[in-house]
């Protein structure tokens, strides 16, 4: 009931609607969006279905959500985030993409920011390599662009309140993964250009000929 009341305050907070069909097929998804806020997964999470939101689970930053025992409590209980260190002794002893695999395993959706950190300008930044390693590993599961809007504005960059202003998360048709041929670089690109054509209300793009 906590995480239900939760996602009802955020969208009357934030006044996120969900644009765009989340079909309930039974696969495992992994929600990529641009990154400009801490508001940023709790927005998708709470833009969700129900019974999707259920078994979604964001990647977050564990510096930010260890911080203290309320964001600690939040992460664990509410929104059981994955929650990746960007400390470099800790990466390597915590392994990221194995948590994130696993997670996936025990059937779990994912929520990723590619950008791998939050833009001060809300420009969408180049992509780190982390989706692709997902997306090869685990190809079977559907990877779903999600672009955000107004969040950086909601709750900007060093501050702990949020603004009353309103936002909204559009969702995406799935993205054809890596295909034969197709370098990590080119299809980070896609990756991307599938979040920015969003904010312009575009399909997203094809992926290119195998081969090519």
């Amino acid at each position: 009931m906590t995480g239900i009341a939760l996602a009802f305050l955020v969208r009357l907070a934030t006044g996120v609607r969900l644009l765009g069909d989340i079909p309930e097929d039974g696969k495992r998804r992994i929600y990529f969006a641009n990154h400009s806020s801490h508001l940023d997964f709790v927005v998708i999470w709470a833009a969700l279905p129900g019974r999707q939101r259920a078994w979604t689970r964001p990647v977050a930053a564990a510096e930010y959500w260890e911080k203290t025992p309320l964001r600690r409590w939040l992460s664990t209980h509410i929104f059981k985030a994955v929650l990746i260190p960007r400390d470099l002794a800790r990466m390597r002893s915590e392994d990221p993409l194995g948590k994130m695999l696993e997670a996936i395993d025990a059937r779990a959706d994912l929520i990723v920011f590619p950008e791998g950190t939050r833009s001060d300008t809300g420009e969408v930044g180049p992509f780190k390599p982390g989706l692709h390693h997902l997306a090869t590993k685990r190809p079977e599961t559907l990877l779903i662009p999600v672009f955000l809007e107004n969040l950086s504005r909601i709750l900007p960059k060093g501050e702990a309140l949020p603004l009353p202003l309103m936002g909204q998360a559009m969702f995406g048709d799935p993205l054809p993964g890596p295909v034969e041929g197709e370098s990590k670089h080119d299809f980070l690109e896609r990756a991307r250009d599938a979040v920015m054509h969003l904010s312009h209300g575009h399909l997203i793009p094809s992926p290119p000929d195998e081969g090519s």
